[in-house]
């Protein structure tokens, strides 16, 4: 059956299979990834809410969610860069979201095209159906009908493509404008409670700087010390 259907829809519906395909994959893995990114989110925030966690320990060490990842960039560079925190944060959201991004624009242009190839489909079937027409000496009815049914497929098979995709285009997109819209409320928050910028980030760079366990640390050496060395 599925080999019957492939012959009868012709090269444009072999197109159209394909991107099928690839939409589901692009819907079904950012839809998880999203579902995954915002669960968390809204899991670490819910502590500190509650009050058994804090901003420091969530933003200001090793962060693997790119929209907490976000609030911490804002949190330890805000400042330095812009003083427009939306800028800032639109800034970041790119770069974080890039490949979400990137997923969500394809899923449009399936979308777009998929009606577009249904439609080549059917021209370049009927086209086909006509000359056979034009060849005969008497023309079927039955066989023009038949060669129409056929044509029309890829049309069938395109809208059936592209109207769920484009509704997963906009679910996807309503949520990233969530994401979006929950960063730069966060980062105004986390940007009160630390004032300028992240506590632990200074501490981190200091600890860096300070020598090894097993020589004196120079640093810390009064004049007094430095004088009598």
């Amino acid at each position: 059956m599925i080999i019957e259907f492939l012959r009868l829809v012709g090269p444009a519906g072999h197109v159209l299979v394909g991107l099928s395909f690839i939409a589901l994959y692009l819907a079904v893995k950012n839809m998880v990834l999203m579902t995954m990114i915002h669960r968390d989110f809204r899991r670490r925030f819910e502590r500190i809410e509650n009050g058994t966690g804090n901003y420091r320990e969530q933003l200001c060490g090793e962060v693997s969610n790119p929209l907490i990842d976000i609030i911490a960039s804002v949190v330890k560079t805000h400042g330095s860069h812009s003083d427009d925190l939306r800028a800032e944060v639109a800034y970041l959201f790119h770069r974080n979201f890039e490949k979400v991004n990137r997923g969500i624009t394809f899923l449009r242009l399936i979308a777009v095209i998929a009606p577009l190839l249904g439609l080549l489909g059917t021209v370049l079937g009927m086209v086909s159906v006509f000359r056979t027409v034009a060849q005969s000496a008497n023309a079927d009815p039955s066989l023009l009908a038949g060669g129409i049914w056929e044509a029309l497929l890829t049309t069938v098979q395109g809208l059936v493509i592209a109207i769920p995709t484009l509704a997963f285009y906009y679910l996807l997109s309503l949520r990233m404008k969530g994401f979006h819209i929950e960063a730069i409320e966060h980062s105004y928050r986390a940007l009160e409670r630390f004032k300028t910028s992240c506590p632990l980030g200074e501490e981190s760079g200091q600890r860096k700087a300070e020598p090894s366990a097993g020589r004196p640390p120079l640093a810390r050496l009064s004049p007094a010390g430095k004088g009598a060395a």
